[in-house]
């Protein structure tokens, strides 16, 4: 049987990864051992490569590319065969934040940015089962942000703002597969959310 396929996903400073983190030590997620993952990857060549543009001022298209080039080779290296050995696959982020982010960095190069996006995708991605959709006002979340150390580029209350949006967007067209969260509750408010949620689902089978 299919494993199942859940994602994190919000805005930079939306606690998810936070909570992704605290899901990896709770007892009651463990207890179905699942992998855990992220969005870009960490220690590979695209990864790598695309932490080095985050960085930088690298073009947006080529941004783009290699955001898509670093989500193939997850699919192909971790998130498919996991699925295919029956595997739950938790991803702190996935395809919806390219979505979200690269819909807004794009917008004054091409037509409705977030719908060419997702094109590219059309036919070789694999859409999540389920996705968390940590939604908290940019605001607070470039707040946070402040307080961890040094922003990057997508740190910015404006540039937030649309990706919110994107991603608001996204959950109302997939309302089955979106279960949007109150991220500005405490961290511990959210976890125990998104605990529940995923137990529900899991236990569904």
């Amino acid at each position: 049987m299919r494993g199942k396929l859940i994602t994190l996903e919000g805005i930079d400073g939306s606690g998810k990864s936070t909570v992704a983190k605290k899901l990896q030590k709770n007892h009651e997620i463990r207890a179905f051992e699942p992998i855990f993952t992220r969005e870009p990857t960490r220690d590979t060549l695209t990864g790598n490569a695309v932490e080095k543009a985050i960085q930088s001022d690298t073009d947006q298209l080529a941004e783009l590319f290699l955001f898509t080039a670093d989500h193939a080779e997850h699919l192909a290296k971790l998130v498919k065969p996991a699925l295919e050995n029956g595997k739950t696959v938790i991803s702190d982020r996935y395809s919806d934040s390219r979505y979200a982010y690269q819909g807004i960095t794009l917008k004054n190069r091409i037509e409705n940015p977030l719908e060419w996006v997702r094109s590219l995708h059309k036919g070789w991605t694999i859409v999540p089962d389920l996705t968390f959709l940590f939604d908290i006002e940019p605001e607070i979340a470039v707040e946070r942000c402040g307080k961890r150390g040094e922003q990057t580029k997508f740190e910015k209350i404006e540039f937030l703002h649309g990706v919110r949006e994107n991603f608001l967007r996204l959950a109302s067209e997939e309302p089955e597969r979106f279960i949007v969260v109150d991220a500005s509750c405490s961290p511990e408010n959210v976890e125990k959310t998104v605990v529940q949620k995923i137990l529900e689902f899991v236990q569904r089978d």
